[in-house]
């Protein structure tokens, strides 16, 4: 029996010896595969998923109240500013406003969310962070529309550093009012400003400062615009009066815009040029043919009119003259000249058609000259015309105490030279450019272009 007892305590002691070596090297297996986990966890560290709300917890959001600025009731914060502008979309003459597309960043320090780094990087987030922090309250001053964009989520990122500084970026389309002056119109340049400001925080707040000088506004080399040139981005900043609020510091984005020419002169300037020289064809058709030359100068008129509609009707109402108005409406007065020219023409004409059916009434019993030998002369001829009267003395045709006062004369040619029967009919009828009606037209040719081409080369020396 003692021996039968000493022999189980043996078994049971090497038992146990081998379960406490199994158990030994279990825990081991289990130490190394802790060490190897956290060795993983410290290469590829998520923050998110060692605590929970470690954002919040990093940067301390639930210990300040972010309602107020940094260094509240101390001075003022300064607040820097830089813009990249990614698109000038559209210039509108009739609203008189500009749409822009750009990315809009504010830098400051705030030491609330400063924390600690061993690295001494950044941290970055989204938009969903920014309402829960302060920043700055900048706005656009006499904007129209805007909008931050929000495809496929809200264009908003906000970067902080470990010492408390602050990146916070966001993309912006806005419409904002631009007063333009058309007194040059279509041969102008605009300028055109987007200013910003902070809404509630004065100068004694919020100190709004460009960030780095005119190096603080970059341009997309890619910005184009239909009708425009830009010629030019610069910054200037100043202080606003608020006579209810006080100072604010305002921000000035200024862009220079010359108007290209080429579509005004291809759409407006050429169309209307055509139109008066085509109104001039008239001064070399014959006076008899009244629908020819009516029809012209009308056709002429009504299509001046509905260039200067089509022109109006793309520019606000303004109540000054634009240089476009004055092109368009010298020219009308050209064109419509021409067609009053041919009035005079006509009615001239037919005046001394009048006096020749009165004169040759008068005369053509008393004097006994055949009908047909009687002819109306303004002092230009034909030999065929002349030849027609050879035969008859001036005596034989007009009484002597009628002679100075007539203007048409009935004249009967003798066989004298040609020459100097036109030298004697001059001396005598003495006509003025008025009453000869091929005069008018003779110098119409000559006076309507010159003088238009006088006007071509004022208009363009004083307005380009």
């Amino acid at each position: 029996m003692p021996y039968f007892t000493k022999l189980l305590l043996l078994i049971f002691c090497l038992v146990l010896l081998v379960e406490s070596r199994k158990h030994r090297r279990r825990r081991g297996a289990s130490q190394m595969e802790v060490q190897r986990a956290r060795h993983i966890r410290k290469k590829n560290q998520d923050l998110t998923k060692i605590r929970k709300g470690k954002s919040e917890q990093l940067l301390r959001i639930d210990e300040h109240d972010f309602t107020m600025r940094p260094a509240f009731g101390g001075p003022a914060i300064p607040v820097g500013v830089d813009v990249q502008v990614e698109s000038l979309d559209s210039i509108s003459e009739v609203d008189m406003d500009f749409t822009m597309t750009l990315y809009l960043r504010h830098y400051w320090k705030d030491e609330r969310l400063s924390f600690s780094s061993t690295n001494n990087k950044s941290r970055t987030f989204d938009g969903r962070l920014v309402k829960k922090i302060w920043v700055p309250d900048v706005f656009f001053v006499h904007s129209k529309r805007s909008f931050i964009h929000d495809t496929t989520t809200d264009n908003i990122m906000l970067r902080v550093f470990p010492d408390g500084h602050v990146l916070y970026s966001m993309r912006v389309t806005v419409t904002a009012m631009c007063n333009m002056d058309f007194s040059r119109f279509p041969l102008d340049s605009q300028t055109c400003s987007l200013e910003l400001e902070s809404y509630a925080y004065t100068d004694e707040d919020l100190m709004l400062y460009w960030k780095n000088g005119n190096e603080s506004l970059k341009t997309d080399e890619k910005i184009s615009l239909s009708q425009f040139l830009i010629q030019k981005f610069h910054t200037t900043s100043r202080l606003a009066f608020y006579s209810s609020t006080g100072w604010y510091n305002r921000l000035y984005i200024n862009f220079t815009l010359r108007r290209h020419i080429f579509f005004f002169l291809l759409q407006t300037y050429f169309p209307a040029t055509l139109m008066v020289m085509l109104s001039w064809v008239s001064f070399w058709i014959d006076r008899q043919a009244v629908p020819a030359r009516v029809s012209l100068g009308i056709t002429t008129v009504l299509t001046m009119s509905t260039i200067i509609t089509g022109v109006n009707a793309s520019m606000p109402r303004v109540s000054y003259i634009k240089a476009v108005d004055i092109y368009l409406w010298v020219s009308f007065v050209f064109v419509f000249l021409s067609v009053l020219e041919y009035a005079a023409v006509n009615y001239l004409t037919t005046v001394q058609e009048r006096k020749e059916r009165k004169l040759r009434g008068r005369f053509s019993c008393s004097c006994g000259i055949p009908h047909s030998k009687t002819m109306m002369l303004d002092g230009n001829y034909s030999e065929s015309d002349a030849n027609s009267l050879a035969g008859y003395t001036r005596n034989q045709m007009v009484p002597e105490e009628e002679k100075p006062e007539k203007v048409v004369v009935h004249l009967a040619m003798s066989n004298e030279s040609n020459s100097s029967r036109k030298r004697g009919l001059r001396g005598h009828v003495g006509l003025r450019i008025i009453q000869n009606t091929h005069a008018i037209d003779k110098y119409s040719r000559l006076i309507f272009p010159g003088t238009y081409i006088v006007f071509n080369l004022i208009y363009w020396s004083v307005f380009s």
